[in-house]
């Protein structure tokens, strides 16, 4: 068998083979690389971590997060708490993420209108503060998760808690003037300066409609459902302000 050193030059039958054999063995490596490589698990396939600062339990990795809060005036603790966050992860892996975690801090699953599908999940939570639902859903390559906590002590305290298989609706007036709202075949007028009035209403859709002097009426549609509070507002320069879910 001849042998090449460096520098010499072997003869040109020889360089063809040498090159042919350069240039199998290359392809070989090529396509034993692109084997491995299309085998690679996904980048994100590492199981799911908690973020420990995070307000309701959430994983490490993100592409996007927002907690939100709602307080009432001279109570500390949140009414209600929501986390909106999307994971780039599979939806299944979310899942036992959220199971484990909400697990750990005590939170039960309920039976109640639970659904469990490869693109959306909507479970319920009987948790140490209240009730609580998650809903998960594939956007994009992650997944979209919709996490919410409420305070029942805090909405026994500020007297917004519905009765039992009602909603409740607060109606507030923090214009200079007169504000009527209509809504469920009622009109109820609040004077400028007057304290908040609640109403209790059955689940479902409504529309209604709210008036100030020398303003266009304001009508949208509402759905309430069993155990929500909600709050319409018309604000200090008479304009009426979104749908606020207080509970």
């Amino acid at each position: 068998m001849a042998t090449v050193g460096h520098g010499a030059r072997a003869p040109a039958r020889w360089q063809l083979i040498a090159c042919g054999l350069a240039l199998l063995a290359s392809c070989l490596i090529a396509a034993s690389a692109g084997a491995f490589v299309s085998n690679l698990p996904p980048l994100f396939s590492a199981a799911l971590t908690l973020d420990p600062d995070a307000r309701l339990p959430a994983p490490t990795r993100y592409l996007y997060r927002g907690t939100h809060t709602t307080v009432m005036p001279g109570i500390e603790a949140p009414l209600r708490t929501r986390l909106e966050t999307t994971v780039p992860a599979e939806l299944g892996e979310v899942l036992t993420f959220y199971r484990t975690e909400l697990g750990k801090l005590g939170w039960q699953e309920k039976p109640d209108g639970a659904m469990i599908a490869a693109d959306h999940v909507q479970l319920a939570f009987a948790s140490p503060l209240g009730p609580a639902a998650l809903e998960l859903s594939r956007k994009d390559s992650g997944t979209a998760v919709h996490l919410v906590q409420k305070n029942a002590d805090v909405a026994r305290r500020a007297n917004v808690m519905p009765e039992p298989g009602q909603g409740k609706l607060v109606f507030s007036n923090i214009s200079g003037t007169d504000a009527v709202l209509t809504i469920a075949a009622k009109t109820v007028k609040r004077a400028a300066g007057t304290n908040a009035v609640s109403l209790d209403l059955a689940p479902g859709e409504y529309s209604y409609e709210l008036r100030v002097p020398d303003r266009a009426a304001t009508t949208k549609t509402l759905t309430v459902a069993a155990g929500d509070a909600w709050e319409l507002t018309v604000g200090r320069d008479g304009d009426a302000w979104a749908p606020l879910q207080l509970y």
